[in-house]
């Protein structure tokens, strides 16, 4: 367990990331977060995720995406309102606190890239007009001008840009240091311990292993990309401070889902970040973008909650679209049985029977996934020997492996079965 600010935490990765919003959420969110705090905790979850935190240029009506004035969490009267989307400044530290005090983590969404809602100034580096001008801001902290942005006299530009916004130049160190200022406000004076970093492929991956090295925490980053060799270039160009949200797995596993039993099961052995960077890989179904998984999300979910990586899971997908049971069952025998190393056991066409080989007092289990359209049977060589072996799911009888281990497992269509020692 981890102390943090009196509070002993969960330690990070023994449990799942809840993503604790999604688009277009009712306004005073943070209210009902608070109200599922105790049943988020009891699930197994060690983290939530909570949408950007600061006041936007538009105001109530803005998911946080467009960032205005870094220090207003809903605490002045600016952009039409004084609360956030979300709620009031002291709705969120009350909503952290409850958070800490069952043990979870609470990750901020960070987004850096870009700034909106600024007045516009005379800008000799562009010879124009450019809304740039953020000396305005209620809070009166962290002002930024034309040169705090690209083209600025310290970098004519970066990465990338978003959607026409202004762009920040965080190669101008007033810039840095003042980003890094504002994660330690937010650890120590608002209560965050980790941080989701938004569009990171829009700026320096030094930007992201700057803020960890400096205000601390888990850190994952929005790089949105199949290309697996992009997104380990971009871990170690933060020092391999920050993990990556896994994409090319995302995909591999819709065109799984929504393939029609045409998929070829045998790309999912080792697949995407998760496969060759676990330590580095936060896995995912589906989040505030990216709903496409509809077919087969229950084992979709059943393969990342059960694989290496740190996966997490879609507020709505738990508390609204029916799938909580099945990822209660999940994250339990995840946290009971499902240490180590992966072994696939068998593959083809139609099945990925993959084995978590066990650590300490997880003792290991077996996934078997079938997106054919009949009940299928494989003989696989497991871990345990003259072992009753049982499908947690209930889908399937029990099974006895042999003294070499051998063992005939059963999953029926278009479903998954989970095998573990009786």
């Amino acid at each position: 367990m981890l102390p943090v600010d009196g509070y002993t935490l969960r330690p990070l990765g023994s449990g799942v990331m809840l993503q604790a919003f999604y688009w277009d959420v009712p306004l005073d969110w943070y209210v009902n977060v608070s109200a599922k705090i105790p049943e988020i905790a009891a699930a197994g979850f060690d983290n939530i995720w909570l949408p950007p935190p600061s006041k936007t240029m538009n105001g109530r009506y803005s998911m946080g995406y467009d960032p205005y004035d870094y220090y207003d969490l809903g605490e002045y009267n600016q952009m039409g309102s004084i609360p956030t989307r979300f709620g009031t400044k002291s709705q969120l530290i009350s909503l952290i606190n409850s958070a800490k005090s069952y043990g979870l983590h609470v990750t901020a969404d960070i987004v850096i890239n870009h700034n909106s809602g600024g007045a516009s100034q005379w800008n000799p580096n562009t010879n124009s007009y450019t809304w740039t001008d953020f000396s305005g801001v209620a809070s009166g902290k962290f002002l930024r001008g034309y040169n705090d942005f690209h083209p600025s006299t310290y970098e004519w530009a970066d990465e990338g840009t978003f959607g026409g916004y202004p762009d920040l130049a965080h190669a101008n160190p007033y810039v840095r240091q003042q980003l890094i200022d504002w994660g330690i406000w937010l650890r120590d004076d608002i209560g965050f311990t980790d941080w989701r970093f938004d569009y990171v492929k829009g700026y320096h991956g030094w930007m992201v292993g700057d803020w960890l090295a400096n205000v601390g925490g888990y850190g994952v980053g929005e790089y949105w990309d199949t290309n697996i060799n992009t997104l380990t270039g971009w871990i170690a160009s933060t020092n391999y401070r920050a993990s990556a949200f896994d994409f090319p797995l995302y995909y591999t596993l819709r065109d799984m889902s929504e393939g029609g039993g045409y998929f070829d099961m045998r790309n999912l052995a080792n697949a995407g970040l998760a496969g060759t960077d676990p330590f580095h890989a936060t896995t995912f179904v589906a989040n505030h973008d990216t709903n496409e998984i509809f077919t087969m999300k229950e084992m979709a979910y059943a393969y990342i909650l059960l694989s290496e990586g740190y996966p997490t899971v879609f507020w709505r997908d738990y508390f609204d679209w029916g799938f909580k049971d099945a990822i209660n069952l999940l994250i339990s025998i995840r946290s009971g049985y499902a240490g180590g190393t992966t072994s696939v056991l068998y593959a083809d066409n139609d099945l990925y029977i993959m084995q978590r080989n066990g650590y300490g007092s997880q003792p290991g289990v077996i996934l078997m996934m079938n997106d054919g359209d009949t009940w299928k049977g494989q003989w696989v060589q497991t871990k345990w020997t003259n072992q009753r072996l049982v499908d947690a799911t209930g889908r399937a009888y029990d099974e006895w492996a042999n003294g070499d281990g051998w063992v005939e497992i059963w999953a029926p269509p278009k479903s998954y079965t989970v095998w573990i020692p009786a």
